[in-house]
């Protein structure tokens, strides 16, 4: 495994370009591995195997819950979140995703979207309630499957 230097033990550290600095402290990017696991490379290597295998297995879990019951989107996270303790890519595609979500969560607290959004929900229900007041004028509270043809 290239590492990115000649010394043993020694991981590379990837430039951050997300452009995100909060309040000037942040991580370094590159391995979070024990000291005495990153001074021996075939212990850091077999690590690194180890970290791949359980985040892969709790991103597939994820991936199931996306269509099972279950919290999918936050299980692929937290399988992202163990990758990023070991893996450069997996650091920034989180900061890419903490991100865009507090932008979206600033855009979606702006007063007109909210009022927009309001305005949308409240179609909506009235749109619902039109369409379950006519069923009901015309059938009474029969079940779709029990109507008989008329």
């Amino acid at each position: 495994m290239n590492t990115g230097s000649d010394k043993p033990g020694e991981a590379a550290v990837a430039e951050d370009r997300t452009g995100t600095d909060e309040a000037g402290v942040q991580r370094a990017l590159g391995s979070r591995a024990p000291e005495f696991v990153k001074a021996r490379r075939a212990l850091h290597l077999s690590w690194q195997v180890g970290v791949f295998v359980v985040g892969l297995a709790v991103v597939v879990a994820g991936v199931a819950m996306l269509v099972l019951p279950g919290p999918g989107w936050v299980v692929i996270f937290g399988g992202m979140a163990i990758w990023a303790t070991e893996f450069v890519w997996a650091q920034l595609v989180l900061r890419w995703t903490k991100r865009k979500v507090t932008e979206a969560a600033q855009r979606a607290l702006d007063p007109k979207v909210r009022r927009r959004n309001i305005i949308l929900t409240a179609t909506g229900v009235v749109i619902i309630a039109v369409l379950a007041g006519v069923y009901l004028w015309k059938f009474g509270l029969e079940m779709p499957w029990n109507i008989k043809d008329q």
